[in-house]
């Protein structure tokens, strides 16, 4: 049996149309490494379709020079206010499909998912997330800006989540 030791590479992403968060881990078995991190901020003076584009060419040229092997997102939550979550869906709907048109495979998290992930608490405050992927990624300092941090907890969670997704994969092939 071929058993690979190359780490799994994922790209975590925190989708906005103001601030996109991008977190990529690798996972070498229960081990994660933090790789880079970053946010894209756009204008409200752009034109919502030139911000949609610019998070396309944002995730394009992620996927193209970081090779990522999944990418893990969290699941649209709609609050009290439905204008910022039809723009992050968009956002989010962008980042799905340019990452499933470069063959990586998405997978998506809730938030109490991640929270649960990250501080074994999924009502967790965004400080404690923060705080806890700084501790989980054995950083110096909390990553910045926040939206990075947030894209670093999803790649965690997914590298949580990773070897259960394998393994239900083989079990489904077997049968």
């Amino acid at each position: 049996m071929f058993v690979s030791h190359a780490p799994l590479r994922i790209l975590g992403i925190d989708p906005g149309t103001a601030s996109t968060g991008f977190g990529i881990v690798d996972c070498h078995g229960p081990r994660i490494t933090p790789v880079w991190y970053d946010c894209l901020r756009t204008s409200p003076s752009e034109a919502p379709a030139d911000r949609l584009v610019r998070i396309a060419r944002a995730v394009r040229e992620i996927c193209e020079r970081m090779q990522p092997q999944a990418m893990a997102i969290e699941e649209l939550f709609f609050g009290a206010n439905a204008k910022a979550a039809l723009a992050v869906g968009q956002a989010r709907g962008v980042c799905m499909v340019v990452c499933a048109e470069a063959g990586v495979p998405v997978f998506e998290y809730t938030n109490s998912a991640i929270k649960m992930a990250v501080t074994g608490f999924g009502r967790a405050d965004k400080q404690q997330v923060m705080e806890m992927v700084r501790v989980q990624l054995r950083m110096t300092e909390v990553p910045r800006p926040d939206h990075a941090a947030d894209a670093l907890a999803v790649a965690i969670t997914h590298g949580g989540a990773a070897p259960l997704v394998v393994a239900s994969a083989r079990a489904a092939v077997r049968r």
